[in-house]
Parts: structure tokens; C-alpha cells; sequence
């Protein structure tokens, strides 16, 4: 008998903690500037939230993502504070950075994956190429000619072009970036030529004209640009998924993450939510916090291969 009056009353306890929750306004840190799909994500469920406090959303830009994300593992674990992770901050950084201010797997506590989406690789205008075999051909005859930008070494931008390298056998600079704002500008202009970029901004600047798109990164064409052939149609073996999951620190008690899960789950199933994410070529993935957990693991397994066979170091 005192063994079922002391489940039931951490169970009583465990409801309470919930319903307690939030007791403050909440911070949804993004590991990148403003503008880029993690942004977007972030605002969108900043904006539809429903949890009694407002969730406001702070950028924090800078190695790859790794400064905001560490600035979320050391913060308190009580659920105020969230990080919209990305496949860079939660599965590459670790293989491609020697010392990392953070575990990617041990410091945190996961709630959702919240979307996936394609990388496009596109082109200055100006650049002689209209096909990925045209590319291949170009820089092939012109080794070490071409550079392409990335919003920070790491980041699924980056190592999408480190893949691509090492599939083609070619050779081009990588020039990090602090963010995709600052990368942009340069690849309109010509100061670099290429992109991985994510495609919810690299779309709408392809369908105006400022740039040309080649191919997506994905194994089969996103439905938003079903014309677009993918890297893998002339590249055998190439594909790179850009992915965000939202994560708490470690050690969030677990009525608060299932109470966030749900959260997460009601606003990105709200229907005007998901035809956002469709225009923008952001595929919804919603999950459980296991099966976070379970597909973060296969995803670090990943991409330490990509990078090792790739080379790719964080200088």
C-alpha cells in the first residue's frame, strides 16, 4: 500500500510540475541571424505558442552555431530556455570541430523535430554553368577557380559543399560566413559563386532571378520545386538532408517536455502553419523525444563519415 501511495504521489507531483509550467516568459534561442529557416521556425512557434508566457526568440549567431547552442546547455534545466537545434549544431559540429564547448548529445534534453528541408545548390548568375554537369565540367577545367559560401563551417550549407568535393573529385575554396545575410549579397554580386543554401531562402531569390538554381540536395525533389532535378539525378551517392528539432538543457524534468512536445506539436499541425512551411520547401517532421533521440544518434553516425571521407576540419 505505501509503495501505491508513493507512485501516485509522484505521479500527482509530476501532473502539478506540468501544470505549473511556464512560470516566466520563455527564450528560444536560434544559433543563427535572422532570416534563415531556424529564424523562421522559431518565430513561427513563437508566434502560435499558447503556453500562459510569451516565447521570445534570440539569435545567437557565431561558430557554426556552437555559441548559442552552448549558451543553452549551460543555462538552467527548468524548460525556460530552448534552442532550435540544427543538423550542425546537434550532429556535424562534432565531428568537424577538435574541441566542442559542448555535448551534443549529453547536455541536452530533446523535444521535437520540427522540419526538414532540401539544400539548393545554387549559382551566380554570371557563371557559365546551367546544369550540375556543366559545374562539374567547369570546375574540373578550372581547379581551385570557385568558392562557395556558407552561413558558418558546420552547418549543413557547408558540409553539403564538402560533399560534393569529395563526389566529384573537384576543388573549391570554402568562405565561411556569420550568417546567410552576410553570404548572399556576395553570391548576388560574385564575390563567391556557389551555394548549398537552405531552400526556404534560396527559393524565392531563384524564382525572382538574383540567382540561378541547379539542383536540391535531397534524394528525391521537394514538391516546392518539383522542376529542380536533385545532385543525386548526376552525382551517385550524394544527398544531404538539412534538418531542426527543438532541444531544452539537460536534465528538464519530464512532465515539461512532454507538456513542450505537445506544444510543438499542436502549432506546427495548425493548417496555416504547415502551408507556410510547404511554400517555403520545409517538409514537417514532428516526433516524440525518443525518437529524437534515436534518429540525432543515426544522424551523428552520419555525417562523422561525411566529414571524415570528406577531410573537412574547422580551422
Amino acid at each position: 500500500m505505501s509503495l501505491v501511495l508513493l507512485g501516485l504521489g509522484a505521479l500527482g507531483a509530476s501532473n502539478a510540475m506540468a501544470q505549473a509550467f511556464p512560470t516566466k516568459p520563455l527564450r528560444l534561442v536560434v544559433t543563427f541571424p535572422s532570416g534563415g529557416a531556424p529564424d523562421i521556425l522559431a518565430r513561427l512557434f513563437s508566434e502560435k505558442a499558447q503556453l500562459g508566457f510569451p516565447v521570445v526568440v534570440d539569435n545567437r549567431p557565431g561558430a557554426g552555431g556552437n555559441i548559442g547552442a552552448d549558451n543553452v546547455a549551460k543555462s538552467p534545466g527548468d524548460g525556460h530556455t530552448l534552442v532550435m537545434g540544427t543538423v550542425g549544431t546537434h550532429s556535424i559540429n562534432g565531428a568537424l570541430y577538435e574541441k566542442m564547448p559542448y555535448d551534443m548529445v549529453k547536455d541536452f534534453s530533446p523535444i521535437s523535430l520540427i522540419a526538414s528541408a532540401p539544400n539548393l545548390l545554387v549559382v551566380n548568375n554570371d557563371l557559365p554553368v546551367k546544369t550540375v554537369p556543366e559545374l562539374i565540367a567547369y570546375m574540373k577545367a578550372n581547379p581551385n577557380k570557385l568558392s562557395f559560401g556558407s552561413p558558418g563551417i558546420g552547418t549543413s550549407v557547408h558540409v553539403s559543399g564538402e560533399l560534393f568535393k569529395s563526389l566529384t573529385g573537384t576543388s573549391m575554396e570554402h568562405v565561411p560566413y556569420k550568417g546567410r545575410q552576410f553570404a548572399i549579397p556576395d553570391l548576388i554580386g560574385g564575390s563567391i559563386q556557389l551555394m548549398f543554401d537552405n531552400m526556404p531562402s534560396a527559393l524565392p531569390m531563384a524564382k525572382e532571378g538574383k540567382i540561378r538554381a541547379l539542383a536540391q540536395t535531397t534524394a528525391t525533389r521537394s514538391p516546392a520545386a518539383p522542376d529542380v532535378p536533385t545532385v543525386g539525378e548526376f552525382v551517385p551517392g550524394f544527398e544531404a538532408t538539412t534538418w531542426f528539432a527543438m532541444f531544452a538543457p539537460a536534465n528538464v524534468p519530464r512532465p515539461v517536455i512532454d507538456k513542450l512536445n505537445a506544444e510543438v506539436l499542436r502549432v506546427f499541425k495548425l493548417p496555416e502553419v504547415q502551408e507556410r512551411l510547404k511554400t517555403l520547401g520545409l517538409d514537417p517532421v514532428l516526433s516524440s523525444p525518443a525518437e529524437l533521440a534515436r534518429y540525432q544518434a543515426s544522424e551523428i553516425t552520419k555525417w562523422a563519415k561525411v566529414v571524415k571521407d570528406s577531410g573537412a576540419k574547422a580551422q
